[in-house]
């Protein structure tokens, strides 16, 4: 069974407060691009569940959170079959792109699939949420208003036409640093980013309209590399600029895709870079068993 388990950006990400459970509120709009990591699912023959990985630093154990995926629906389900999970990543860690997330919505839905479970979305989304705030996006993916957490989700229609560049510089940025270290003093939002996407329609640059992210300041001045990389996309002359969840990871829109292309082709190893085309849809995700 492969699968591709897509990245997603934040166009806009709002915090807004800390919750009695030590989480905190939020408000954004998630959309999947064009960069995915690849997993393959097989049966085991043992009743253990193992991972692979093409990245030394995808972790093999318990604190994997395929792995963690795995554990959960054997635990609620009494499965005593095993599975193999081989991950090839594609997305970069500790980004802002949420691979992790969406390697565990993958795996739910596949071992769904490979332990003849036939979970309900609904089921699997209860899942999700428990293993992470914004895994239960990746069970749907397009486009999604999210509260709570994040996992309170609302689907929407949203095809950008413009070209969305994603560069991750070789910076790694924890999201629980980011979430402790949030201050009170950021810039006040005018409305809410619901409103603001009620109004897109009416708005003459509308992503500009939404396309604010609460870690920004924080995560630029302590990192003067993505700092210098947000510069770089002002100045490649992109019509939206924003942090990537809370980073490191920057996108960038551009309505010429030559500008586009040329700009993520100045990028060498160690940044990794990838260009979503306007309009872009995920391809459908097409479960095959393998034994």
């Amino acid at each position: 069974m492969h699968v591709r388990a897509y990245a997603k950006i934040n166009l806009g990400l709002r915090i807004l407060g800390k919750r009695d459970d030590g989480f905190h509120d939020i408000e954004t709009l998630f959309h999947q691009v064009d960069c995915y990591d690849v997993i393959e699912l097989r049966r085991g023959t043992n009743g253990e569940v193992s991972l692979i990985s093409d990245n030394s630093d995808v972790p093999r154990d318990d604190t994997n959170i395929c792995m963690q995926a795995a554990a959960l629906l054997r635990n609620n389900h009494a499965i005593d079959a095993g599975a193999h999970i081989s991950l090839e990543k594609g997305i970069p860690i500790g980004a802002g792109l949420g691979g992790g997330s969406s390697d565990a919505a993958a795996v739910l839905k596949g071992l769904s699939t490979l332990w003849h479970l036939d979970l309900t979305l609904e089921q699997l989304h209860e899942y999700a949420a428990q293993l992470g705030s914004d895994v239960p996006f990746f069970l749907y993916g397009g486009s999604a208003y999210a509260t709570g957490r994040g996992e309170i989700l609302k689907s929407i229609e949203l095809s950008i036409p413009q070209w969305i560049v994603v560069v991750t510089p070789p910076v790694h940025v924890s999201t629980a640093w980011a979430y402790a270290n949030i201050g009170a003093d950021r810039e006040p939002w005018t409305g809410s980013l619901f409103d603001a996407l009620s109004n897109l329609p009416h708005t003459e640059n509308p992503l500009a309209a939404i396309a604010r992210n609460d870690f920004e300041l924080l995560v630029c001045t302590t990192h003067q590399m993505v700092e210098e990389l947000r510069t770089r996309f002002l100045q490649a002359e992109a019509s939206v600029v924003s942090l990537c969840g809370s980073g490191s990871s920057v996108f960038g829109l551009f309505d010429d895709g030559n500008k586009a292309h040329a700009f993520a082709s100045s990028f060498d190893s160690p940044y990794v870079v990838s260009v979503t085309t306007p309009f872009f849809k995920p391809e459908s995700q097409h479960f095959l068993i393998k034994h």
